[in-house]
C-alpha cells in the first residue's frame, strides 16, 4: 500500500515566504519540503524555491528548529 503525497497549490511559495521571513525551518516546514521533493510535477520556479531553502539551511542562514510551527 503506497501513500500519495499531494501539495496544495501555492504551498511552495507560501512555505518559501514563511521560512524566509522567520529564518527558521520548523517541523511542519520540513514535512512541506519533503512533500515538495517527492512531488514529480513541480514547476521550475517551485523547484528553484526548494533548492534555495535547502541551500540556505546548508549554509547556516536558516535554523532548523524542533518546534511544530512558527506560530507556536
Amino acid at each position: 500500500m503506497s501513500t500519495q503525497v499531494l501539495l496544495l497549490p501555492g504551498a511552495i511559495a507560501d512555505l518559501f515566504a514563511d521560512v524566509s521571513s522567520s529564518g527558521q525551518i520548523t517541523l511542519a516546514d520540513r514535512y512541506g519540503l519533503m512533500a515538495a521533493i517527492l512531488e514529480e510535477r513541480l514547476t521550475e520556479d517551485e523547484r528553484a524555491s526548494v533548492d534555495r531553502m535547502l541551500h540556505a539551511c546548508y549554509r547556516g542562514r536558516m535554523k532548523v528548529v524542533s518546534e511544530i510551527s512558527a506560530l507556536s
